[in-house]
């Protein structure tokens, strides 16, 4: 696989480009957590920027919601914030100690959260009502989260060293995983109907299937140290190589493939693929990745 990758200059250098995904409007949406805002990266090049309103979070994670705005979380405060493509925001309060990291949007249309700091997972209404769910360990770290093909949500437990998944009633199942400290952060569901994730102590790619089969699959490089996940509509999934400066790629052949990022040190973090299917990553240095296949050989 052949690829050129196309740095954006984004925000000033330490803002922290971390969370990305595509907004209903056709814009990439970013969570800037060193600086505390939210920006976005219009169709025409435009960038805005939108500090925290109120001021005082560290957001992370973004995603669009469904109900045409975009739902991020703020573990400097403990909030979920909402943002229009207007810029307008509001928050959810979360109970003192949540420290959410992940988001998704859940099979029953609601935003489901991971709490790394208080061993729940947790969900709002767009209309703001909330609950939580308390997880079976003490100190897990649930970390990143999304919605399977099983009505439930999948999350990883980056200290308990497990996938998770919990069901709309709350109720949860956790599935051990084989490599002991492999360290699980980023999940996404894959176009096989799995949830493939990293570990990102490990330098492997993990996959678990519904009924909790889980295997696993060392990277090329075992200190890439890889982060952020995301599927593709090939039957592949991207990775980032937090650790290698890199974007990695396992193909439905399970073919590995990886890119170098232009600029040393980049630090990447989170990745959304468009529905055209181009490749975005955020990039902690003030950037985003435009990464584009230019032969699939």
């Amino acid at each position: 696989m052949i690829a050129d990758i196309r740095e954006i200059p984004l925000a000033e250098p330490g803002a922290g480009p971390y969370g990305i995904t595509v907004g209903p409007d056709g814009a990439l949406w970013l969570t800037l957590v060193h600086a505390g805002a939210v920006a976005r990266l219009g169709p025409d090049g435009a960038v805005q920027t939108y500090p925290l309103d109120p001021a005082g979070g560290r957001p992370l994670i973004i995603t669009a919601g469904p109900d045409g705005a975009l739902w991020f979380t703020r573990s400097g405060d403990d909030r979920i914030g909402r943002i229009t493509v207007d810029g307008e925001q509001d928050t959810v309060a979360l109970p003192a100690g949540t420290g959410p990291g992940g988001i998704a949007v859940g099979p029953d249309g609601a935003l489901w959260y991971a709490g790394m700091t208080s061993d729940t997972i947790g969900r709002v209404d767009v209309d703001g009502s909330l609950a939580s769910f308390p997880l079976p360990v003490t100190g897990g770290f649930a970390s990143m989260i999304t919605a399977g093909p099983d009505q439930a949500l999948w999350f990883t437990l980056n200290q308990a060293n497990a996938i998770g998944r919990i069901d709309l009633t709350g109720a949860v199942t956790l599935h051990p995983l084989p490599t002991a400290n492999a360290g699980p952060v980023g999940i996404t569901l894959g176009g096989d109907g799995a949830l493939w994730f990293v570990e990102i102590t490990a330098g492997q790619l993990g996959r678990i299937t519904p009924d909790g089969r889980i295997d696993e699959f060392p990277l090329p490089d075992r200190a890439a140290r890889p982060h952020a996940i995301v599927a593709d509509a090939a039957g592949g999934v991207w990775f980032t190589e937090w650790g290698a400066n890199r974007i990695g790629h396992r193909d439905q052949s399970g073919q590995f493939h990886t890119h170098d990022l232009p600029t040393p040190n980049a630090e990447p973090h989170g990745l959304t693929v468009t529905p055209e299917g181009a490749l975005w990553a955020a990039l902690e240095i003030g950037a985003i990745a435009h990464l584009t296949v230019t032969s699939p050989g």
